[in-house]
């Protein structure tokens, strides 16, 4: 068995198409957040059996690798729970996130769960001993119209490779760790990102989102409010469609700003409207799940403090995050598909390209340019 592919197509403004009214950072991903750091690993390939295999692990760092003893402020919130993420409990609980978020297939959550541990003991081997037991958190969706999802591709050193190659910089997205067998909206999906940073009057605070997207169904996708799929739709009228399941889709925010964990659970919310604003209503089938982080703040592992103190923004200082949430969540949803290149997968089912050229004359069509 070999893993790779090849690159992602094109980001949705490489296409003259952009999204809200806030500046995206340098970067427009994830990484614009300082010390978040992302890796994949990438797997298409055939099983011995001759199965192909679609699907792979992608790793979130948030403070440069070192979680552990800098852990950070955290929240979530579930727009639907037909979906898992392990160590999801303990954030809402304590607020605080100590692991790498590491996202893959379904029925990998067990694999890649135990992989981290071993990775975490091997840099950490106080763990359960002189510090507490860790639950990493790891987030999945199913790629099993894809990828033959029961034979248990996804293995330790694919989680190793996700860790230790993580990096800041340029993000790939599209069928790339994670999001390598994703399909969203009937097109092929994945890993997209993007972000924002707001004016200096604002806080000059940055926020970036990296998505996992296997979400939706053609006819619901919306770009900046066009009614892209209604359109595309009988392009894709003889392709084969998944029939059993919705998708699902896992989200990870991370910002600057200094925020409680309450206050990240109230942005986690607003990146729903975001979702739905691509053409996502949480339907029955699909788990959809925000995961957040602030960097702004660290709560040492080693301190034997009993007190600790800290700045938070005001809760009326939140607005422009919400609103630059919702534009980048929508961003990141989008860039998944621009990025992710059509591909056969299991039981020679085939998800298509979001076709480029199309897009851009639906959305000179109903969004001229200086409009």
């Amino acid at each position: 068995m070999s893993a790779g592919g090849p690159a992602g197509r094109a980001r949705l403004r490489d296409l003259g198409i952009s999204i809200g009214r806030f500046r995206t950072g340098p970067l427009n991903a994830i990484t614009d957040v300082d010390g978040v750091m992302v890796g994949h690993s990438t797997i298409i390939a055939e099983s011995d059996a001759g199965h192909p295999v679609r699907t792979g692990v992608t790793a979130i760092l948030p403070n440069a690798g070192d979680i552990f003893f800098e852990r950070v402020l955290g929240g979530a919130f579930i727009l639907n729970g037909a979906g898992e993420m392990s160590g999801l409990l303990q954030v809402l609980e304590w607020g605080i996130i100590e692991t790498p978020i590491l996202l893959t297939n379904t029925l990998s959550v067990g694999t890649v769960h135990e992989a981290t541990v071993r990775h975490m003991l091997d840099r950490y081997p106080g763990i359960g001993t002189e510090h507490d037991v860790i639950i990493p958190i790891v987030g999945e969706c199913d790629d099993s119209f894809m990828n033959d999802i029961a034979g248990g591709h996804v293995r330790a050193e694919h989680v190793y490779e996700a860790l230790d190659t993580a990096a800041g910089g340029v993000v790939p997205e599209g069928n790339v760790g994670g999001g390598t067998g994703m399909v969203a909206f009937d097109l092929k999906g994945g890993i997209g990102t993007s972000s924002r940073r707001l004016p200096d009057e604002q806080g000059g605070y940055t926020i970036g989102i990296l998505v996992m997207s296997n979400v939706g169904r053609l006819r619901d996708l919306r770009v900046d409010g066009v009614p892209v799929g209604e359109v595309l739709e009988p392009m894709f009228a003889d392709q084969e469609k998944r029939k059993w399941l919705y998708g699902s889709v896992i989200v990870v925010l991370a910002t600057d700003a200094p925020l409680q964990a309450l206050q990240i659970n109230r942005i986690c919310k607003r990146v729903a409207l975001g979702l739905g604003r691509v053409g996502s209503y949480a339907a029955h089938g699909s788990g959809e799940i925000v995961l957040g982080f602030s960097t702004a703040n660290v709560v040492p592992r080693a301190s034997k403090r009993r007190l600790y103190s800290a700045t938070f923004l005001a809760d009326q200082a939140l607005d422009a995050l919400y609103e630059a949430s919702i534009e980048c969540t929508e961003e990141a949803m989008l860039n998944a598909l621009t990025a992710a290149y059509g591909l056969e997968g299991f039981s020679g089912h085939y998800a298509p390209a979001l076709p480029l050229n199309v897009l851009q004359d639906i959305w000179n069509r109903y969004r001229p340019p200086g409009t």
